[in-house]
């Protein structure tokens, strides 16, 4: 690349097509994500699906693990353009069966091809930053992904359910098919401009990782099913956590789950952020409606001021560049997130005014503003041409299985302890926090960046 094309900003020849059409494939993605639990019980209700309800989210995120490692192999050894291409005819045609469904079994079958194909799309498109942008513009393009998150969860749930009352849910699935091609259509461009070289030394198919990540699957689905079986939930739920913990080992970087230095601690940090993030999140609304007897619409507006600080955030560091050291922005983020979830801990221990959570809150969503695009810049900086679709898979695996795991824990700790449910989930998030604070520093690496750690290696060692 010339100077000028390393300087341009992302909204500049040649990479505005690129960036239009890759972040609005992030947003479609996490749009139909949000809009989802808007219209799910209304969809369960005239399916008479109720007990295929919890399969209906827990399944996307397992298949969409297996399409991450698929994803990120796949991309290793002939680049991003085939991976995304069929991730999104996936996740197309996840929609159409979801959105054609006249029973809930091929609806949950369409949610479940519709997460094999978004988990795929997210790791094709992070190699197709590393491919397409100079390291220069990685900062801006993550952080216009994370604004491309954030923005459907401001108007997601609400247009889902104007859609649903004057249409029908149907076309919560099938609107969004129409949205989808177009974008493409933007990528190929720039797709078609990649280098396409093969690696010196060719990768071969991880099927050893495929597997295991077909069994982080199967655990994650366990876990997030285990408190609807009454009595052995706990057993099952144990079960799944360590079969989750074994079978993760294999998709990331070798040292990972014991926070070696460099990218194996950045990969770590991202799923405990995720763990403690939106562990917590999901019941600070619940908290506002059931102990200070907000309405659901209003407890929602403290996830939206959370959303708006997440962007702003995102914005900030982008624009910052290097004058902001990677190292300390995650430091900085994890730390803002401990501060909120021990603040939504002690307005639930001490029934402080709902003011202090709702605050407190705001301050996470800035937190992973800050934190998230960074660790996915890191990621990006600590890769070869080579591992980038396996490291990149590694850091969404992280996302999906991190905050699955808590959301497992916490439902079954807000159960067991019905005193005071509320405090110890955030008691339990609080200390995943801290663990993510105590490992933050750890994310800069001393030494030249590792070399992806393949599933082979890691099998030997333990087998």
């Amino acid at each position: 690349m010339t100077s000028d094309t390393s300087t341009a900003g992302i909204l500049r020849r040649p990479y505005l097509l690129a960036t239009v059409g890759a972040c609005a494939l992030v947003f479609l993605s996490a749009f139909e994500s949000l809009a989802v639990t808007t219209i799910m019980p209304l969809v369960s209700r005239d399916l008479d699906g109720a007990s295929l309800y919890a399969l209906a989210f827990a399944g996307p995120l397992a298949t969409g693990v297996m399409g991450m490692v698929a994803a990120g192999n796949w991309s290793d050894r002939r680049g991003p353009a085939a991976p995304l291409y069929s991730s999104v005819a996936l996740f197309v045609a996840g929609l159409l069966i979801a959105g054609m469904a006249g029973t809930m079994e091929m609806l949950v079958l369409g949610r479940l091809v519709q997460g094999l194909g978004g988990g795929a799309m997210t790791v094709a498109l992070y190699v197709l930053v590393a491919r397409v942008y100079p390291p220069a513009l990685h900062p801006k393009i993550l952080a216009a992904f994370a604004a491309s998150w954030v923005v459907p969860s401001l108007v997601g749930p609400f247009a889902a359910g104007v859609v649903a009352q004057l249409s029908s849910w149907h076309w919560v699935f099938l609107g969004v098919v129409g949205l989808v091609i177009p974008a493409l259509l933007m990528v190929v461009p720039a797709v078609r401009g990649m280098n396409s070289e093969p690696a010196a030394e060719p990768v071969p198919w991880a099927l050893g990782r495929m597997g295991w990540a077909a069994l982080a699957a199967v655990a994650v689905l366990g876990l997030n099913l285990s408190a609807e079986v009454p009595g052995v939930g706990g057993v099952i739920a144990v079960v799944a956590l360590v079969i989750a913990l074994v079978a993760v080992r294999p998709l990331v970087p070798r040292g990972t789950l014991t926070a070696r230095r460099g990218l194996p601690s950045v990969i770590l940090v991202r799923g405990l952020a995720s763990a403690a993030f939106f562990g917590a999140e999901v019941y600070l609304p619940y908290l506002l409606t059931e102990r200070y007897a907000f309405t659901p619409t209003f407890a929602g507006l403290t996830l939206t001021g959370a959303a708006l600080a997440w962007a702003g955030a995102s914005a900030i560091q982008g624009r910052l560049g290097d004058r902001l050291a990677d190292e300390r922005a995650v430091k900085i983020g994890a730390s803002l997130v401990l501060i909120a979830v021990i603040s939504t801990l002690v307005t639930a221990a001490l029934a402080l005014p709902a003011a202090v959570a709702i605050v407190g809150w705001i301050l996470a969503g800035g937190g992973m503003g800050l934190m998230y695009p960074r660790l996915s810049v890191m990621t990006l900086a600590l890769s070869t041409e080579e591992n980038q679709g396996f490291n990149s898979a590694a850091m969404s695996i992280s996302d999906s299985l991190g905050g699955a795991l808590s959301l497992a824990a916490t439902g079954l700790v807000f159960a067991a302890f019905t005193a005071s449910p509320f405090a110890a989930v955030f008691a339990l998030t609080a200390v995943i926090a801290v663990v993510g604070v105590v490992i933050a520093p750890r994310v800069a690496a001393r030494i030249a960046p590792p070399e992806s750690s393949s599933a082979e290696p890691e099998l030997t060692h333990h087998s």
